[in-house]
């Protein structure tokens, strides 16, 4: 899909062709569609095609009068009634005229952007275009990373009360999300610290102090990433502990309830058997080995109790 917008004053307006000083943003986009901004643009297939690979890694290339940059961006996605966040490549190619964005979704990113929600945004102002997607990138990471800590201590709430499956299968998810995060950030702390000592990228003062910002959001971001994985990691070690321990003591308890019950039976199995036994002549023989069975089972019962194994 080709949407192309351009700024008309203060207000951003959706375009139907191509003109210079507008915004191409492409998502999910088919052979045509690349082939059509390729040919308008003269820019090499390959960096409009580099970001919809789900494995692309964060990098700058500078090819004559092209650069491309390509970031990772935050998602969520719902399966199974769980929220799940992962990241895509995000691929700006900046041209001298137009600047382009490549993805293999809509992201809630550029969503701001249309919407009129960042202010001083003009499609025209390349430089300082990119650096608020950026801005606005590392801002949703930080926003996602509440969220992600929000549902860990919702999740732990419900595992205090019983330890299911679902939990700790949703736990895993959120401990994967932020192994995520935490790697593509650094990558993305990489092309940022390399877009600060690039010449080749126009900055103006208050640019510079934009990407500064930028920055020091990013790390912000990392740290976050690093701090609720660490937190989340242990709380996964801590209930592996107490679910291994739980289950030691239904066993003990189980094993326990069988050396009582089993009691009973040897007594019975001994005076069962086709020989002479104590008592066999006697008439009230059988309550009185009733009697000491329960007497037997009862003392050992106390004996356990009082060394805990009940």
């Amino acid at each position: 899909m080709i949407k192309i917008y351009k700024n008309e004053g203060k207000k951003l307006v959706e375009l139907q062709e191509f003109e210079d000083g507008a915004w191409i943003n492409l998502s999910m986009p088919n052979s045509t569609e690349l082939n059509r901004v390729s040919e308008y643009l003269n820019v090499d297939i390959s960096n409009l095609r580099a970001a919809l690979d789900e494995e692309e890694r964060s990098r700058i290339e500078i090819e004559d009068d092209c650069i491309l940059i390509i970031v990772d961006v935050p998602i969520v996605t719902l399966e199974n009634d769980i929220n799940k966040y992962s990241t895509l490549p995000l691929g700006i190619i900046l041209t001298n005229e137009n600047i382009v964005t490549v993805c293999l979704q809509e992201i809630p990113v550029f969503k701001d952007f249309i919407l009129g929600r960042v202010k001083e945004f003009y499609t025209v102002k390349k430089t300082r275009f990119i650096l608020q997607i950026l801005f606005k990138n590392a801002s949703y990471y930080l926003n996602y990373l509440r969220h992600i800590d929000r549902m860990s201590s919702t999740v732990e709430r419900e595992l205090h009360k019983s330890l299911k499956n679902r939990e700790l299968i949703e736990l895993l998810e959120l401990e994967k999300s932020l192994v995520y995060f935490s790697t593509s950030l650094r990558g993305n702390e990489i092309v940022l610290e390399k877009m600060l000592k690039l010449d080749a990228i126009k900055k103006y003062p208050e640019d510079t102090d934009l990407l500064e910002d930028v920055i020091i959001e990013n790390r912000q971001a990392i740290e976050m990433a690093n701090i609720y994985s660490n937190i989340l990691s242990g709380t996964m070690d801590a209930f592996a502990s107490v679910i291994s321990n739980n289950l030691n003591m239904v066993m003990k308890f189980l094993t326990s309830v069988t050396i009582v019950m089993a009691i009973p039976t040897i007594i019975a199995s001994l005076f069962g058997m086709n020989v002479p036994v104590p008592l066999s002549s006697n008439p009230y023989a059988f309550p009185l080995i009733f009697m000491i069975t329960i007497g037997v089972s009862a003392l050992v019962a106390i004996y356990m109790m009082k060394k805990k194994l009940f």
